[in-house]
């Protein structure tokens, strides 16, 4: 029994550090996974100091495709972190249980991984051991990504000394083979490779020893996916190919870059099978109609050319069918009559917090990154509905870079149950709420979809205050606002 509450039934796992078991939280009465420090570690102050650096890092996150922490703590001396319990098995599992997966479902799960990877990183954390044995999937077949145990903060040099490598050497970066500082182009690579076995049922390179293949991740080419599997489209792997570049320069400078080909990628993969099946569906159901259309970079033959633009063909065509029927993610409705989407980049929103710190969580963008479902911007979390009483609202800003006379305003939110005012005005976003005049439209008790209507007089920015915060999604008995996405429509 850890701290009174919670009983220890059975290991699920073990490694350097930790050992992982399920256990019984006694005061909720739910099955939750302990990672346990081993005793001898826990009087290594360095290890000690990584161990809790995870429960931060660990607490710190919130996300769909992320196993969630609820708890950390310290029994008898050993530092131990309560997470989710996911009834399921790990993706490298599956991949020894069923060898390789099917191409469209490889993709997908590669969305998925990448979704979390890319809340992680808004959070400044770079994962640095991205591999199947840390992607769990459970009894709905989404993937989610755990243990951050050597997790890194971009703004900080952390515990790993220069010339020391940390991660498993099958999925290591080059870079971070090599002893060098990394960042998240070094996820980038290790998601490339992560998909790589997906798509081939093996890892690139295999040597004697660990030291010997990641001077292989280090020295020699990645192998041709297609090679290996003839099957795999040139759009596919071209993805592979620019995400496991040696150098970082040469790959997705983003995981988001690299889901967003993958995205397109998924579509292709399912006009040329006429469909896709399983958790591919819902992913795919997922990505925004805007972003549906073939990418790719790789360099291929003649044959390879004509080979794309049948692809091409067959996507577009899926495009039109899928539009004809009214497909998408399944709570969108056509704009009103007589209107068009204003086009908003991922720059344009900004925290608004003018009775803080002027900032909250730095997600903005994964408001308006195109993805209503799977990421969010998240303000902090608060005590009470009205912030703990520390400040009136804190708020979510808008800047179109253009005047624009607004119809409607659609927020999506992942936690329903808010209150918000919407302010417009024709100039740069002002520092203070008084700056910004009058409420044009109002939210009481907001749901998940909410279709505001505006004057549709000229503005260039707009404001979304949220007055009443919503119950925390991942924190019971707290408080947080949570917006996936957000469209302007104009006249």
């Amino acid at each position: 029994m850890l701290s009174g509450r919670y009983r220890l039934e059975s290991k699920l796992g073990s490694g350097g550090m930790s050992t992982v078991y399920l256990a019984m939280d006694q005061v909720l009465d739910r099955p939750v996974a302990i990672k346990l420090l081993h005793r001898e570690i826990s009087e290594e102050a360095d290890q000690l100091e990584r161990f809790r650096r995870e429960a931060r890092a660990a607490a710190r996150l919130s996300h769909p495709n992320l196993v969630g922490v609820i708890d950390a703590g310290e029994d008898d001396g050993r530092p131990y972190i309560v997470f989710e319990y996911i009834e399921g098995r790990t993706l490298k599992r599956r991949l020894q249980e069923e060898g390789r997966l099917p191409v469209d479902e490889a993709v997908a799960y590669g969305i998925e991984i990448g979704r979390g990877l890319i809340a992680a990183h808004a959070r400044k954390l770079v994962h640095r051991d991205v591999k199947p044995q840390n992607v769990l999937i459970d009894p709905d077949g989404r993937a989610k990504v755990t243990d951050f145990g050597i997790a890194r903060s971009l703004e900080s040099k952390g515990l790993t000394a220069t010339g020391r490598v940390l991660g498993t050497t099958d999925y290591v970066s080059p870079e971070q083979a090599m002893g060098e500082d990394v960042d998240e182009r070094s996820d980038v690579y290790s998601l490339g490779v992560v998909l790589y076995e997906m798509l081939t049922g093996d890892v690139p390179f295999q040597a004697e020893t660990q030291v010997g293949v990641a001077m292989k991740h280090v020295n020699e080419p990645m192998p041709d996916v297609q090679a290996k599997r003839p099957e795999v489209s040139a759009s596919v792997a071209a993805v592979v190919d620019r995400a496991t570049t040696k150098d970082p320069r040469d790959r997705y400078g983003t995981v988001a870059e690299m889901v967003r080909d993958l995205e397109q990628t998924l579509e292709v993969e399912a006009a040329r099978r006429g469909g896709t099946s399983g958790e591919a569906t819902s992913v795919l159901d997922s990505v925004p109609s805007e972003r549906r259309r073939l990418g790719g970079r790789r360099r291929i033959s003649g044959a390879g050319i004509a080979l794309a633009v049948v692809i091409i063909a067959l996507a577009a065509a899926a495009v039109i069918f899928a539009t004809r029927l009214n497909l998408g993610d399944g709570d969108s409705s056509p704009p009103p009559g007589g209107t068009t989407e204003v086009r908003l980049s991922n720059d344009a929103a900004s925290e608004f917090d003018p009775e803080g710190d002027e900032r909250e969580t730095g997600t903005q963008q994964l408001a308006l990154d195109g993805n209503p479902t799977g990421t969010a911007w998240s303000s902090e979390h608060y005590d009470s509905p009205d912030f703990g009483g520390l400040k009136d609202g804190v708020g979510l800003s808008i800047d179109a870079g253009q005047t624009v006379p607004a119809k409607q305003l659609v927020i999506r939110a992942l936690t329903p149950g808010y209150d918000a005012q919407i302010y417009e005005l024709n100039a740069t976003p002002p520092s203070e709420l008084s700056d910004w005049g009058q409420p044009v439209a109002r939210v009481r008790d907001g749901e998940e979809t909410e279709r505001l209507a505006l004057p549709g007089k000229p503005a260039k920015s707009f404001l979304i205050w949220i007055t009443k915060l919503p119950q925390a999604k991942d924190d019971p008995g707290r408080y947080q606002m949570e917006i996936s996405d957000v469209q302007l429509f104009r006249s």
